[in-house]
């Protein structure tokens, strides 16, 4: 499951050993095809934990990340930006990029 946070709720990311954040907006079209792909990880791989943040409504912690294009979907381990993907990937290459730094 893609559990969805904001900035009061950040600190349960950087307690995870393995943690896949997507910053999103509900009028983003690519982000809505990204969302799917991302929950299916997430049943998958269930010793990640998956968050989603909307940068509408959370503005300063998208400025935080450096965030200026969506979807941008943030790779962080023990509670450190590992890598970041911007724009929509299949759900092989997300995968990838996830296993790289399980």
């Amino acid at each position: 499951m893609v559990k969805q946070i904001n900035q009061n709720q950040f600190n349960e990311v950087k307690e995870s050993n393995v943690a896949v954040v997507d910053f999103f907006a509900t009028w983003c079209g690519p982000c809505k095809m990204l969302g799917p792909v991302l929950e299916q990880l997430s049943e998958e791989m269930s010793d990640v934990n998956f968050f989603k943040v909307d940068v509408d409504d959370n503005g300063d912690l998208a400025q935080e990340f450096g965030i200026t294009n969506i979807p941008a979907v943030g790779l962080l381990k023990n509670g450190e930006l590992v890598q970041m993907s911007v724009g929509f990937k299949p759900k092989e290459e997300m995968q990838k990029l996830i296993e790289a730094i399980r």
